[in-house]
């Protein structure tokens, strides 16, 4: 097989995939709630994957058990062997007694905390922040650090929960633009999940539609069109064409 091709073929394979047949959870006063039914989440290497669904429908659940905090639910989880994942939250959650340099360095393994931050740091423009803390920081700059701690990792695969919301539009836009450009450099795919469906079609590779709880999976979409070619025009032709087809997970997304 020609080097290209082999290239090829191991990009295109999966580096983690979820599948999940059945997740409940079993209040002890009340009803069983199904979250999650005949759901598959494949994530390719470098890729960006982007779960949209209406409020309520799963997909923090679905991330919790993708990121092994739940394993209470009908499936199974494969990943390469050696990938790390790194995750975003939509809070923070920063020790307040810590400064920012420690905070990014307390979620490495502790035989890499000596090492350097210097690049991670310019890079997402942090350097001056480093021995402030957190109650310092605006929300959008102690995002930023949530990002730093997930990319000090070296990740590969970056993994966010709306980051970008409760953000104003100049806040999100930059912290948007250091997330993607940093995932970028290192070869990091990312798995986002957003109820913004125009950010979405900015940045992603392919969309994973979600129907209401319990969430199932609606429909794969791959975005062909070059990012640097979608326009206003494509984003909000593609956002009608998308809440036509499935208007019970674009529009309520």
């Amino acid at each position: 097989m020609p080097a290209g091709a082999e290239f090829r073929r191991a990009a295109a394979d999966p580096i983690l995939t979820l599948t999940v047949r059945r997740k409940v959870y079993r209040p002890e006063r009340s009803e069983p709630v199904e979250a999650v039914r005949d759901l598959v989440v494949s994530v390719r290497g470098g890729e960006t994957l982007c779960l949209i669904g209406p409020s309520g429908a799963g997909k923090t659940t679905t991330l919790r058990i993708l990121l092994g905090l739940d394993r209470d639910y009908e499936g199974s989880l494969t990943t390469r062997p050696d990938l790390r994942i790194g995750m975003v939250f939509q809070e923070p959650r920063l020790l307040p007694w810590r400064t920012v340099e420690e905070n990014v360095r307390l979620s490495l393994p502790r035989p890499e905390r000596r090492q350097s931050l210097d690049a991670l740091f310019d890079e997402l423009g942090l350097s001056a922040w480093r021995d402030r803390y957190p109650r310092a920081l605006s929300l959008g700059m102690a995002r930023r650090v949530a990002l730093a701690r997930a990319l000090a990792l070296a990740p590969g695969l970056l993994v966010l929960d709306e980051p970008f919301v409760s953000l104003d539009d100049a806040a999100a836009a930059s912290l948007r633009a250091a997330v993607f450009g940093s995932a970028g450099s290192r070869g990091a795919a990312v798995l986002m999940v957003t109820h913004n469906v125009p950010e979405a079609l900015a940045v992603a590779d392919r969309l994973l539609l979600l129907s209401g709880r319990p969430a199932s999976l609606v429909a794969d979409v791959p975005l062909r069109t070059p990012k640097l070619d979608r326009g206003r025009d494509w984003g909000e032709a593609m956002r009608r064409d998308l809440a036509a087809k499935y208007p019970g997970t674009v529009a309520g997304a």
